[in-house]
């Protein structure tokens, strides 16, 4: 392995004993989200609460957000009984686990309320401040739930379809689902294991990306018709006010994956939204492969990864485009993946990718003897050998998964 392989595994094994320890003693423990929690915080905030808790702990999770609150398309995650408002924690706990959070203000108020507490930082941002007394930071891991993973397995609790889902949550989120360059062949062989638990990933995918309000679809439009092509500075831009949110009945969670549609046009490398919300402008960033902005939102006070990165700003809109054009033009410049094929080393992951399988020989006609296989013998075409997985319907709901919750189990 290498030094820092080594040291990702040290670091693991260190956090495992003292959530071992904290266990052991009764200890209060609390998980911690990011602030407005995306699908790789939570879940894995999630995750790992219900590990505990089947280890026979009484883990506790929270995140900041106003109002206190799941974002809806997060609904269906298991383990929410354990949510708590920041607001009613009373009792400084004794151990605070913090999941995907790269600095102690990306808590929120549960900076405040962690203050004192032994911390635990489990994260895959290579941005991280490492701010708590023990930091497991690896920034080659795909999301922080794939982290979360190799901590449930050290602590000897079996993966569950609840679990699972959470996981899977995480990965498919911050992999674009499975779309950007951090997939990797472990990713898909952790995807693997995750399904053969019985979750349902497409459930899971339509919850996610697929389920939307009317005013989403009518707001995207609108955001869309006002984003702005620079190619001067190989950028594509736009926003969406507070206001926009309100007329459109959306929560600022909601709005998350306009960058994704954004980030499509071929016309620019690097694509950014500014949405706003209590005040501030957050700010939304992304390149395709030649641009680090991880860089440039850590010299705006934020940060994220090389390819999705992010910061908050009190300026006004046209000071804000104002500095983030000539942070762009200093931005540090990445190997460009449309250089080569789609094979070879992907210099702007910092990975290997395999490389083209070799030319299949010459296939042998069969023996005129050889009768063709009959598709209705065929294990991959017989419904009895196959049977759609049962989907009960939840109170509420339709048997499309459609409705307040989403049965993916």
């Amino acid at each position: 392995m290498s030094d820092a392989s080594d040291l990702v595994a040290a670091d693991r094994a260190a956090v495992v004993a003292a959530l071992t320890a904290a266990v052991d003693a009764g200890d209060d423990i609390l998980l911690v989200a990011h602030v407005n929690p995306d699908g790789d915080s939570l879940g894995s905030a999630l995750a790992l609460t219900l590990a505990l808790r089947m280890l026979g702990a009484r883990p506790q999770v929270s995140f900041d957000a106003e109002p206190f609150a799941v974002p809806r398309t997060l609904r269906f995650l298991a383990g929410q009984e354990l949510l708590v408002d920041p607001a009613a924690i009373t009792a400084r706990p004794g151990l605070v686990v913090c999941l995907d959070a790269a600095s102690r203000s990306r808590l929120g108020r549960l900076a405040r309320i962690a203050a004192g507490s032994r911390m635990i930082v489990v994260d895959h941002h290579a941005s991280n401040t490492r701010f708590g007394d023990l930091n497991l930071v690896d920034g080659e891991a795909a999301s922080t739930s794939a982290m979360v993973v190799g901590l449930i397995d050290a602590l000897g609790v079996s993966l569950d379809a609840d679990l699972a889902a959470a996981i899977y949550t995480g990965l498919v989120t911050d992999t674009g689902s499975f779309r950007f360059a951090a997939t990797t062949p472990a990713v898909h062989r952790l995807a693997a294991r995750l399904l053969a638990t019985g979750i349902r990933h497409d459930l899971i995918s339509r919850a996610l990306w697929d389920t939307h309000p009317f005013g989403y679809l009518k707001l995207l439009g609108e955001v869309l018709g006002r984003a702005r092509l620079e190619p001067e500075h190989d950028l594509t831009w736009t926003w969406c006010g507070q206001g926009d949110l309100r007329a459109a009945g959306l929560d600022y969670d909601e709005i998350e994956g306009f960058i994704d549609t954004l980030r499509t046009a071929s016309e620019a490398e690097v694509a950014l939204i500014c949405k706003q919300d209590d005040g501030v402008w957050k700010v939304s960033v992304r390149s395709k492969g030649s641009v680090d902005v991880g860089a440039l939102c850590a010299g705006l006070g934020g940060g994220g990864h090389r390819l999705a990165a992010g910061f908050v700003t009190s300026a006004e809109l046209t000071e804000l485009m104002d500095t983030v054009r000539a942070a762009l033009a200093r931005a540090p410049r990445l190997a460009d993946p449309a250089g080569g094929g789609l094979t070879g080393p992907d210099a702007a992951a910092g990975r290997a990718c395999a490389p083209a399988p070799a030319p299949a020989p010459a296939s042998t006609p069969a023996p005129a003897s050889t009768p063709a296989p009959d598709p209705a013998s065929s294990p991959t075409s017989n419904p009895a050998s196959n049977p759609t997985p049962h989907l009960a319907a939840a109170p509420g709901q339709d048997r499309a998964g459609r409705g307040p919750a989403v049965s993916v189990r």
